[in-house]
Parts: structure tokens; C-alpha cells; sequence
């Protein structure tokens, strides 16, 4: 089980809008940003069952980046795969699969994925049945 990741970014200010407006389907929000001994951090957050409101996604501004890499959001719905999807292009990430079931995974593995102005594949995925 993961916790939390983090991933070395180029450009805070732009990773911050974009994630901003990509995980707010999720449920997902801001919820850190400082600046420690130079080097900026970005935590996002959301409500966990269980747990209550937990950060899990951050990123920090060190050279050189991380990536690309994967990361992979669980959505409650397909609805939220497709707000995920629509809003992550809207910030300005790059289609790199569109919303749609993934049989190849299992029959109800329904994803989207985008790349994040670092070049990262994003993704959203919800594997309730339609």
C-alpha cells in the first residue's frame, strides 16, 4: 500500500495549476505550499475513508525532474474519469489515452489517461462496473 508519492517537477507554479484543475474531480485540492531551505513543495490532498483528509501527491522543484513516471488516481465513478480527463486537458495536458474501459486489465477497469506539462502519464481509474 502506497501513502504518498513525490515527484521532482521544473515548474511548480505550472504543476500547481495543473493538478489544481486535474484532481479537483477526485476530490482532491491544495493543500501545502512552502518554500524549505529553497527548494518549493506542493502537497495535495483529499478525503480518505477512514482517515479523514490525508496529502498524499506532492512535488518539489529539484533538478533534474523525475520522469516520466506513472501515477494513477482511483476515481468513485466513471463520471470522475471523464471530469478527470476533461479537466487535465483543460489545465493543458496532452491526451494520452482517452476515458474508456481497459479490458486488456480486467472488464471493469475504466481509465483516462494524460501527460502533465513534465511529460508524466496521469491517470484516472474507476473499477466499479458501468
Amino acid at each position: 500500500m502506497i501513502d504518498h508519492i513525490t515527484l521532482r517537477v521544473r515548474d511548480l507554479p505550472r504543476t500547481r495549476e495543473f493538478y489544481r484543475q486535474a484532481l479537483a474531480p477526485l476530490g482532491y485540492r491544495v493543500a501545502y505550499e512552502a518554500v524549505h531551505e529553497g527548494t518549493g513543495v506542493l502537497g495535495f490532498g483529499a478525503e480518505m475513508p477512514g482517515v479523514g483528509f490525508k496529502i498524499d501527491t506532492w512535488f518539489v522543484t529539484t533538478e533534474p525532474a523525475s520522469g516520466p513516471s506513472h501515477l494513477c488516481w482511483r476515481a468513485g465513478s466513471r463520471v470522475e474519469v471523464d471530469a478527470f480527463y476533461a479537466a487535465a486537458l483543460s489545465a493543458g495536458g496532452t491526451d494520452n489515452g482517452k476515458p474508456g474501459v481497459r479490458a486488456h486489465y480486467h472488464s471493469n477497469y475504466y481509465g483516462a489517461f494524460v501527460l502533465d506539462p513534465d511529460g508524466n502519464n496521469v491517470e484516472a481509474v474507476c473499477h466499479a462496473p458501468e
